[in-house]
């Protein structure tokens, strides 16, 4: 395993623990949602109305709502159950590969019961190993990768999301990576779990995120020729039109005016 540019069951009580890893005291508190700054949560803009639709009259009648945008914060050790020997066991695994933990990751968060490692994109590849191999960690399983578009959080606006799971040791966790939209470049998992394949496809086709080393990044539910990405935020909202005996149905944002 190597970290450049480049590249004891708990089966009986893991639900107790995760429950435990919610609770376990400020680190482990769910941040108010009325107050997101002072919970330590990083707030990234303001969203006006329920949807953040702009452009269009609003006919939802939260026209008048305002709050703001916010992602977790970090979490200080301890993180509570399961997630402090998870840690420690990665922490010693990139130590035995010469490098530091604190190299390789952006922050720990732990939020809602879940732990997740913001890992650089550069690293990704090599924790993810780590995760996999170490006879401590075992987290042999990926679920699968989910796209997240932030246009607000600027020089991070896209994120990759993989949860994983340890088969030997009963336990969850996610590991998560950003990359710019002037640089939507992520290292595939692919070598390491070959079950992303599909997954990186699809996060590609709907987000642009570029998965480094993929062996057939092509989009998988839209045209070879469609352009943008449909599930980012700032893709247009409208539509195709439709011929429909006879008659032309226009996209759903030029069939009416709201004033």
């Amino acid at each position: 395993m190597t970290f450049d540019s480049t590249d004891n069951n708990n089966t009986a009580t893991a639900h107790d623990e995760i429950d435990a890893a919610a609770t376990a005291g400020p680190e482990g508190t769910l941040p108010s949602e009325d107050d997101p700054q002072a919970a330590g949560a990083e707030v990234i803009g303001v969203r006006k109305g329920m949807f953040g639709v702009t452009g269009s009259g609003d006919t939802s009648g939260y026209g008048g709502l305002v709050r703001p945008v916010s992602l977790p914060g970090s979490t200080p050790a301890p993180y509570g159950g399961y997630f402090d020997e998870v840690v420690a066991a990665l922490r010693t695994a990139v130590a035995a590969a010469g490098t530091r933990l604190e190299t390789v990751l952006e922050k720990i968060v732990v939020f809602r019961g879940e732990l997740t490692l913001h890992v650089k994109r550069e690293h990704l590849v090599a924790v993810a190993r780590a995760l996999r191999d170490d006879p401590a960690l075992r987290f042999e399983l990926s679920l699968g990768v989910s796209g997240v578009h932030y246009p607000e959080d600027t020089g991070r606006e896209l994120h990759a999301v993989y949860p994983l799971m340890s088969i030997t040791h009963n336990r969850r966790l996610r590991v998560e990576v950003s990359a710019p939209d002037a640089d939507p470049h992520i290292p595939s998992l692919y070598e390491v779990y070959p079950t992303t394949d599909w997954h990186e496809r699809e996060t590609y086709d709907f987000f642009g995120i570029v998965f480094d080393g993929h062996p057939s990044l092509t989009r998988i539910l839209m045209p070879d020729d469609w352009h943008g990405h449909p599930q980012r935020k700032d893709y247009p909202l409208g539509g195709i039109p439709v011929e429909y005996k006879g008659a032309r149905i226009p996209p759903p944002d030029e069939r009416r005016a709201y004033n």
